[in-house]
C-alpha cells in the first residue's frame, strides 16, 4: 500500500530552533533526473537536489534496473518554504517539462521518463491538483495535461555518478540536452513562459 512519506525530524541538539532553516520536500519526474537537477539548483529558495528512483515496484533499483522495476527517474528537492512555496516550485515544474506528453520526455521515451508529481502529503497533493487543473483551465497548452499527480513512494538515491551530472560532465551534459531536444521542445510549448523561474536555464 502506497504510503506518504513523514515530514524529516530535526534534532533540537543541533541547532538553536532560531537558527534552523524550515525544510520541505518536494518529488517530481520530469524525464531525465540530470536536467531537472541542473533547472532546480539555480532556483532561489532551493536548497538541495538530489537524483533518484520511485514509484515502481522493485526494492534497491538502479539505473540499470530501474525500467524493469516500473520506477521513474525522479529529483529530490529540498526547499526553504519562507523563501518559496510548493505551489510556486509546481509553476516552475511545468514551464520546464512537456507535460502534454504521455510516452516520455523528448528524446527519451517509456515509461521510467514520463513526468509525475509525488505529494508527501495530502496538502501537496491538494495543492499539486489545484496547480494542473489551473493550467488546463487556462488552456496554456495545446492539450490537457497527462502528467498524474500521486502519493509518494519510497524514494531510491541514485548513483554518485549521476549526482550534478551537469557539473561533473559538462560538456557532455549540454550536448545530450541539445541533443534529446529539451529545450527546443518545451521553448515551442510554453512561449514566453518557458522556464519562468529558472534562472538562465541550460542551453
Amino acid at each position: 500500500m502506497k504510503k506518504f512519506l513523514t515530514a524529516t525530524v530535526f534534532s533540537l541538539f543541533l541547532a538553536p530552533p532560531a537558527a534552523m532553516a524550515a525544510e520541505e520536500t518536494a518529488i517530481l519526474a520530469g524525464g531525465c533526473f540530470w536536467c531537472i537537477e541542473s533547472d532546480f539548483e539555480k532556483v532561489p529558495g532551493v536548497m538541495d537536489v538530489v537524483s533518484g528512483y520511485t514509484g515502481g515496484q522493485s526494492d534497491n533499483p538502479t539505473y540499470k534496473t530501474h525500467t524493469s522495476g516500473g520506477h521513474r527517474e525522479v529529483v529530490r528537492i529540498t526547499y526553504n518554504p519562507e523563501v518559496i512555496s510548493y505551489p510556486k516550485i509546481l509553476d516552475i515544474f511545468w514551464r520546464s517539462v512537456d507535460p502534454v506528453d504521455a510516452g516520455g520526455q523528448f528524446c527519451d521515451r517509456g515509461h521510467s521518463y514520463t513526468t509525475a508529481v509525488y505529494a508527501t502529503s495530502l496538502e501537496q497533493m491538494q495543492q499539486a491538483e489545484a496547480s494542473k487543473a489551473e493550467i488546463d483551465a487556462a488552456n496554456l497548452l495545446p492539450e490537457k495535461i497527462v502528467t498524474p499527480v500521486l502519493p509518494a513512494q519510497e524514494f531510491f538515491l541514485a548513483e554518485d555518478y549521476h549526482q550534478d551530472y551537469h557539473t561533473k560532465n559538462p560538456v557532455r551534459y549540454k550536448l545530450y540536452r541539445y541533443r534529446c531536444g529539451r529545450n527546443q521542445r518545451v521553448e515551442e510549448l510554453w512561449k514566453d513562459q518557458a522556464y519562468q523561474g529558472v534562472p538562465k536555464a541550460d542551453s
